[in-house]
């Protein structure tokens, strides 16, 4: 039998993450756990990444440092910007941190070549999420053709696949899909602003999000929240 080629996974705590790190592991991969400390406003959610790396078996688990506070831009990287909390909206939230994606997917493009890994597992959803360009579909495959022109394996004709389970789920499967791969979703962080007591504060998009997607999904949601999530 040919032995798997290990998946470089981007794990960032959150829920979509776990999910499709979960989906590299049930496809036989031996997993490489990436999650980046880009100086995000809290710490809560390289936590629950790690947890997500224990708890999935990954054979390595890199926390890699980045700074991105200092380009600022971003709620989740300026604590002079209020994080929104009144309602998922049409236009690109302030809380869209400048080619966050692009940044990541570059990193674990490096990885997985020096590992010898052709498989990326990226959790980025583009139907229930909240309107970040670098999570569509076309950026995915636009990012995946660069690839093949800017590494040595790419060019030798190994190239690397960026493979994205749940580009076309909404929230509510998502959530179904979890239960099915038996996952702690509990384990998992989505808040954008923690409450006191490392609670979610249940009002930012991605707690609303969260919520309402256990909530369609008819699966209990174990999520503790400050607030409970206003469902639309």
């Amino acid at each position: 039998m040919t032995t798997p080629t290990p998946a470089v996974a981007l794990v960032s705590g959150g829920l979509d993450s776990l999910v499709s790190a979960a989906l590299a592991r049930e496809a036989g991969h031996p997993l490489f756990a990436l999650s980046i400390d880009y100086n995000q406003r809290h710490q809560v959610e390289l936590a629950a990444a790690r947890r997500v790396a224990r708890a999935l078996g990954a054979v390595r688990h890199i926390v890699l440092p980045i700074d991105l506070s200092a380009f600022g831009g971003s709620a989740l990287t300026d604590d002079s910007i209020d994080v929104p909390k009144d309602g998922v909206g049409d236009a690109i939230p302030i809380t869209y941190v400048p080619a966050r994606n692009t940044i990541f997917m570059s990193l674990a493009l490096g990885w997985a070549e020096a590992a010898g890994a052709r498989d990326i597992y990226l959790g980025v959803n583009a139907l229930d999420y909240s309107g970040y360009p670098d999570c569509r579909p076309e950026f995915i495959a636009a990012f995946e053709q660069m690839a093949e022109l800017a590494t040595k394996a790419g060019v030798e004709g190994v190239p690397f696949r960026f493979r994205a389970p749940l580009q076309h789920m909404t929230k509510a499967d998502i959530v179904r899909e979890g239960a099915r791969l038996g996952l702690d979703m509990g384990m998992s962080w989505s808040c954008y602003d923690p409450a006191p007591g490392a609670r979610h504060c249940g009002l930012c998009d991605s707690c609303r999000l969260r919520h309402k997607g256990f909530v369609d999904a008819g699966v209990p949601d174990p999520t503790d929240y400050a607030v409970v999530p206003p469902l639309p």
